[in-house]
């Protein structure tokens, strides 16, 4: 059916009810008054006519209740075909529509169940009724096609839409999956994000108040040395920038963008972390052990990451002024430990492994590359943190 025929259809649903009653009524009207074996000696047409109205009008309800529908227009036929009419699909045509309404509407065993109870009905009589000249072909396939093929068109047309509203449903339900992997990986990406932030500000700025403090102190008495911490101020802050630049700008539409964005760091920065913490009175000692082994780009700044915030724990509630970065090399794991010994008693956020957001970042950073994370006070007072990161991720 044309698009615009289907719309009409179903935008009219009683015009179209309309026009096939008045079809099928065309029918049983044609068979009443044709449809006799012997035109010289025709039957009475009314009761044909009474039968096939009946049977007719019970197609209002074919919708709503397609059982009785067709039990009301197998009857009528029965009767007709009984009184002696011919077994035409003119005289059929009531119990064809609602047996195709049946199939349509209602499960498969139930329609077939249907439409061979009224062929069996049917064609008995017709046979009965038939002169010894009639063709037994035409008294019994007749008829048992005509009201056959209504039930299979009907249960194709219900198994397609089935299939078309299969395939809607799998539709919806692929859309309704991806939205929500859009929200899974905008959700991630937005905890990704504030991990990066967290580690580059609390770093530097821990980083910069402690060289600002130590200048203030020294200002007096040594103002060479105050002066090279003020320089060293000046290239934390603008290392911070530079990665709060980096960072931020990933919140960016790349068009929007008008710089390409610093590069990661990575573990050959160590040295230059070290020595920028060495001017707030930190003094870091770094041991690597086994063969240094190449790192895949994200476990390269995740290592770097918990070092780094690691070291700013120490430089911010350790209290003492060393501290140890043990770096381990085997065959397919770097292990990264990072200890300090016991310092002044001053409460810190990270004397337990489950709070701080510092704990929480490094042990985040290090399950998303498939490692492990632990940090937990020492027997002797001190404390260590133990990451365990795969080589390639």
């Amino acid at each position: 059916m044309p698009s615009a025929a289907r719309r009409f259809a179903l935008n009219h649903p009683r015009v179209m009810d309309a026009v096939l009653l008045t079809c099928v009524l065309a029918c049983v009207v044609s068979a009443s008054f044709f449809g006799t074996w012997d035109v010289r000696e025709p039957i009475a047409w009314w009761p044909g006519l009474v039968l096939g109205v009946a049977a007719t009008a019970a197609l209002l309800w074919r919708r709503t209740r397609p059982r009785p529908v067709v039990v009301v227009t197998g009857a009528c036929a029965v009767a007709a075909v009984s009184l002696g009419y011919l077994t035409t699909m003119l005289l059929l045509a009531p119990v064809m529509v609602a047996l195709f309404w049946l199939a349509l509407l209602d499960e498969r065993r139930t329609a077939h169940f249907f439409g061979l109870g009224v062929v069996v009905l049917m064609v008995p009589i017709a046979i009965v009724q038939a002169p010894r000249y009639a063709s037994f072909i035409i008294v019994t396939l007749n008829p048992a096609l005509a009201l056959l093929l209504p039930v299979a068109w009907g249960s194709a047309l219900r198994l397609r839409r089935a299939f078309t509203d299969s395939l809607r449903a799998r539709a919806e339900h692929a859309e309704h999956t991806r939205e929500e992997e859009a929200l899974r990986r905008v959700a991630e990406e937005r905890v990704r994000i504030a991990r990066d932030l967290h580690d580059v500000v609390a770093h530097h700025l821990t980083l910069a108040n402690a060289q600002a403090a130590t200048a203030a102190h020294l200002i007096r008495n040594d103002p060479e040395q105050a002066e090279r911490l003020l320089t060293g101020l000046s290239g934390t802050t603008a290392t911070a920038l530079r990665e709060l630049k980096a960072t931020v700008g990933l919140l960016r539409r790349p068009e929007d963008s008008d710089s390409p964005l610093q590069p990661a760091p990575k573990l050959e920065q160590l040295p230059t972390m070290v020595a920028a913490l060495a001017t707030t009175g930190l003094d870091v000692a770094v041991t690597t052990g086994g063969e240094t082994r190449p790192l895949s780009p994200a476990v390269d700044l995740t290592a770097f990451r918990i070092i780094q915030e690691a070291l700013t724990n120490v430089s911010k509630h350790a209290g003492t002024p060393t501290a140890q970065v043990t770096l381990t090399y085997t065959d397919d794991v770097l292990k990264i430990e990072i200890s300090n010994e016991q310092g002044s008693p001053t409460p810190t956020a990270s004397t337990s492994v489950d709070s701080g957001f510092g704990l929480i970042s490094m042990r985040e950073r290090a399950l998303s590359t498939g490692g492990r994370f632990t940090a937990g006070p020492r027997p002797d007072g001190g404390y260590t943190a133990i990451a365990e990161l795969p080589l390639h991720f």
